[in-house]
């Protein structure tokens, strides 16, 4: 068993189910830059790492800057607003917020959207701190690097929650215990093979581990 202090939670496929905004966004950098959209599949891979990383597999390099100008351009007016929370993550960040613990964002989705997105969905009050990407710092361990430092955090007492692989990794990187969820963007053996300590089938179950102090290392 496992007791945690520190809790820092991807956003995207983890507390949010932001694809539609998200899709939509890849579409219209596609589109203004005359290039055919991906499927539905592929862009489903699109969902979590950095933008930087997705667009590279899909559009000449010279034009990974243009595209992502474009994602931002959609995603900032129009995007955001497309989402919604999981059914059951709203009463588990009350829940945790009022219970001692101290929560996080930490997402490679742009630091101001992450924020913005927060707030639109009401739930920015519940965190001690919202961490996304910054220029030429977004990978999901220079992120976590950054909440590390800034939160004062207790490694020991630390655990990194997402929905994909990117977060298992790093998590690793920096040394922190990591928990992968199922009702995202990833699935079950994506995480283990990357590094998940524990696993987690949904919010409402993550909460009574959490609370009551039942998580068991995988």
């Amino acid at each position: 068993m496992q007791n945690f202090k520190y809790i820092f939670f991807d956003l995207d496929g983890t507390l949010v189910d932001s694809s539609a905004g998200i899709k939509n966004a890849f579409h219209y950098a596609f589109t203004s830059l005359n290039i055919k959209t991906p499927d539905n599949k592929k862009l489903d891979t699109f969902i979590g790492p950095p933008l930087e990383v997705s667009f590279a597999s899909a559009v000449p390099e010279t034009d990974i800057n243009r595209a992502i100008a474009f994602f931002r351009e959609y995603y900032k007016n129009k995007g955001v607003f497309e989402t919604q929370l999981y059914y059951g993550v709203k009463e588990l960040l009350l829940e945790l917020a009022n219970s001692d613990y101290h929560i996080y964002i930490t997402t490679s989705k742009n630091e101001l959207m992450a924020i913005k997105m927060a707030q639109y969905l009401k739930i920015d009050q519940h965190f001690n701190g919202i961490f996304g990407s910054l220029p030429n710092s977004y990978h999901k361990a220079d992120v976590l690097t950054r909440a590390l430092r800034d939160s004062h955090a207790n490694l020991e007492q630390s655990v990194i929650i997402g929905d994909t692989k990117f977060d298992m990794i790093g998590g690793k990187s920096v040394g922190m215990n990591t928990l992968g969820v199922l009702w995202g963007f990833g699935n079950q053996d994506e995480l283990t093979n990357n590094g998940a300590d524990f696993i987690s089938d949904s919010p409402q179950n993550l909460l009574t581990a959490l609370i009551n102090n039942t998580l068991h290392k995988l």
